[in-house]
C-alpha cells in the first residue's frame, strides 16, 4: 500500500470535469444529470482501501443528510486486473454491504481521475452549484483508519455551501491509499 495526500491539479473556481461512466446500477451517468442539485460531492474511492472503507460511514451519513440538495458521486479508478477486489463485480457487492444508496462509478480507462487530479483514496472535491470547485480535501479529521473523527470537514463545508457562505480553507488534503494506476505498455 503507498500512502498518499490529496494534490492540487484543479484550482478553487475550476470547472467538474466532465465524464460519462457506468454504475453500479448498471446505467451510464454523466455529470450533467445532476444539474439539479445545489452541490456535487465527488469521491474517488474504491473498495479494498482501509482509508475508503474507514470513511464508508460518513459517506453514507453525507448523503443520508444532503441527498436532496447535494449529489455524492463515488468513483473507483482503480485498474482490477491487479487489484480484483476493485472489479466491476466487487463494487456492486461493496455498494450492497456497506448501504451505500449514491451513484458508484468505474473509471475503467483512469482518464477521469486523470483529469481531476485524483491521486488518493479517499480524493474528495466538492463543487458549488454552478459546479465550480470550492473545496477539495477530508471527509474529516481522522487520517488514519483508526483515529475517531473529532470534525466532520465535509459536513462543515456543505453547510457553508447551502447557506452562501465562503468555504475559508479550500484545500485540506485527504489521504489514503493511492489509485492504483495501469501499467503503461511502451
Amino acid at each position: 500500500m503507498v500512502l498518499l495526500k490529496s494534490e492540487v491539479v484543479l484550482k478553487t473556481g475550476d470547472n467538474a470535469p466532465d465524464f460519462e461512466l457506468l454504475g453500479t446500477d448498471d446505467k451510464n451517468h454523466r455529470l450533467s444529470e445532476y444539474k439539479d442539485y445545489k452541490g456535487l460531492l465527488v469521491v474517488f474511492m474504491c473498495n479494498h482501501c482501509p482509508y475508503v472503507q474507514a470513511k464508508t460511514k460518513a459517506l453514507v451519513e453525507l448523503h443520508d443528510k444532503f441527498k436532496d440538495r447535494i449529489a455524492i458521486i463515488g468513483i473507483n479508478s482503480n485498474d482490477p486486473t491487479n487489484y480484483p477486489d476493485d472489479s466491476f463485480e466487487n463494487m456492486k457487492r461493496f455498494a450492497v454491504e456497506k448501504g451505500i444508496k449514491f451513484t458508484y462509478l468505474v473509471d475503467e480507462t483512469q482518464q477521469v481521475a486523470k483529469r481531476y487530479g485524483a491521486v488518493c483514496t479517499p480524493d474528495p472535491f466538492l463543487f458549488d452549484q454552478d459546479r465550480k470547485l470550492i473545496f477539495h480535501g477530508r471527509i474529516d479529521n481522522a487520517m488514519r483508519p483508526e483515529d475517531v473523527a473529532t470534525e466532520k470537514t465535509m459536513i462543515l463545508n456543505i453547510e457553508k455551501l447551502l447557506q452562501g457562505k465562503k468555504v475559508e480553507k479550500d484545500f485540506d488534503p485527504s489521504m489514503g491509499c493511492s489509485i492504483k494506476w495501469k501499467i503503461q505498455q511502451t
